[in-house]
C-alpha cells in the first residue's frame, strides 16, 4: 500500500473473486456462471443500445423498472436497479447499518458481506450454522440487528422455505432484513411476495446467474417505497448513472424472453440432480442444493488436494481455505459435456487415492 492510503482501511481484507484464467482451455466451474449464452433478444437489444453510447444512461432506469415491475408484480417505485446485486448489498450496509444497528449474517455465507461491513465500518455478528450447514431461524429472531441472509445460501446451496424467511422477517420488525436471492431461480422460494406485507424486507436479485448476464453487471432490489427511497439516496450520492445503457437494454430483452430463462434453469436443475446422484455414488457427501452449484466433500481426499488435482486436469472449481470449509469444494453446474468431464476426472482422482 502507498503511504497515502487511509488508515481507516488499513485492516481491510478485500473480497477475492474466483480465478479467471487467461487460457480458454480450462473448464470453468468456479464462479457460478451460466453455461448458456444470453438471450438473443438481450443481445439484439444491447447492440441497438450501443448506438446511443454518446448519451448518458437513464439514472432512474425507468424502462427497465417498468419491465421488472410487470414481471414480478411490483410497482416501479418498489424497485432499484444497480450495477450487479453486489452494489445494492453495499448500499444496504451504508443505508441501514451503523454502530447502533450492527449487521448479522451466517458464519458460512457470501464472502462479500464481511467485506462490505468492514468497508463501511459496521460491526457485525457471524451466527454459526448448524452442523449440516443449515440456518437455524431461531438464532435470528429478535436480534435487533440488520440481517443479511443469502437464500439459497452460498457456498452451501441450501435454502430456507419461504415460511422460515417470513418468520425471520416478522421476528425482527424494527430491523431491516436483506434476503439475497442471487440463486433463487434454481429451486428456491422467492420472498418477493412478502415485499407488500413487511416494510422491513429488502430482496435482492441478479441477472448474472439465471439470465446469463454476469458480464453485464445488473442486479436489483425490491422493497417498500420508503426503503427504496433510502437506497436511492445512497445511489445518487455515489453514482447516479450506475447502470449503463447497453446493460439496461439487455436486461429488458432478457425479461421479454422469460421462457428462455426458465428453460435454462430447468436444464441446470436437471443436470444438478444427475451430478448430485453421481457424486453420492462415488462416496461424496453433499446437501440438496437449490442453486446452480453443489458443495461436496469426500472422506478420502482433502478439498485443497481435490481442487489441485482437478486444476491439473484443466477443470477449475472453487476451494475456500477456511477451517470449516477446507474439506469441501464448490462446483458450478455447467453443461452436460462439462459435467461428464468433471465426473470422469473425479473417478480417476479417487482411483489414485
Amino acid at each position: 500500500m502507498s503511504r497515502f492510503f487511509s488508515s481507516k482501511y488499513a485492516g481491510l481484507v478485500p473480497y477475492v473473486p474466483g480465478e479467471q484464467p487467461r487460457s480458454q482451455e480450462f473448464i470453468k466451474l468456479n464462479t457460478n456462471e451460466s453455461p448458456f449464452p444470453p438471450s438473443s433478444q438481450a443481445l439484439r437489444a444491447a447492440a441497438e443500445a450501443a448506438r446511443r453510447l454518446n448519451l448518458y444512461s437513464d439514472p432512474e432506469c425507468r424502462a427497465l423498472n417498468a419491465k421488472l415491475a410487470e414481471v414480478y408484480h411490483l410497482a416501479p417505485e418498489e424497485i432499484l436497479c444497480t450495477n450487479g446485486s453486489d452494489e445494492i448489498l453495499n448500499f444496504a450496509f451504508m443505508a441501514f447499518c451503523d454502530a447502533d444497528h450492527p449487521a448479522a449474517f451466517p458464519n458460512v455465507t457470501y464472502g462479500f458481506y464481511k467485506v462490505f461491513a468492514a468497508l463501511n465500518g459496521v460491526p457485525y455478528e457471524e451466527i454459526p450454522l448448524r452442523e449440516d450447514f443449515s440456518v437455524n431461524v431461531n438464532d435470528y429472531v429478535g436480534l435487533n440487528k440488520t440481517i443479511f441472509i443469502a437464500n439459497p445460501n452460498a457456498p452451501t446451496g441450501l435454502a430456507l422455505p419461504l415460511a422460515d424467511v417470513e418468520r425471520l422477517v416478522k421476528g425482527n420488525p424494527d430491523s431491516v432484513v436483506v434476503v439475497d436471492e442471487a440463486y433463487v431461480d434454481f429451486g428456491g422460494e422467492s420472498a418477493l411476495p412478502l415485499v407488500h406485507k413487511y416494510d422491513n424486507l429488502l430482496v435482492t436479485m441478479t441477472f448474472s446467474k439465471s439470465r446469463s448476464m454476469a458480464g453485464a453487471r445488473l442486479g436489483f432490489g425490491a422493497a417498500c417505497k420508503a426503503l427504496i427511497a433510502d437506497l436511492n439516496a445512497i445511489k445518487y450520492a455515489t453514482n447516479p448513472y450506475n447502470v449503463n445503457g447497453m446493460t439496461m437494454a439487455a436486461g429488458i430483452g432478457a425479461l421479454e424472453d422469460e421462457e428462455y430463462t426458465r428453460a435454462n434453469c430447468r436444464a441446470v436443475m436437471e443436470t444438478r440432480e444427475i451430478v448430485t446422484a453421481a457424486l453420492r455414488e462415488m462416496g461424496f457427501e453433499l446437501g440438496d442444493s437449490k442453486a446452480n452449484f453443489v458443495f461436496p466433500r469426500h472422506p478420502k481426499i482433502d478439498g485443497r488436494k481435490l481442487y489441485e488435482e482437478l486444476r491439473a486436469r484443466g477443470i477449475l472449481v472453487r476451494h475456500f481455505d477456511t477451517p470449516l470449509l477446507a474439506r469441501h469444494n464448490r462446483i458450478t453446474i455447467g453443461s452436460r459435456e462439462q459435467m461428464n468431464r468433471l465426473l470422469d476426472a473425479l473417478e480417476n482422482i479417487l482411483e489414485e487415492c
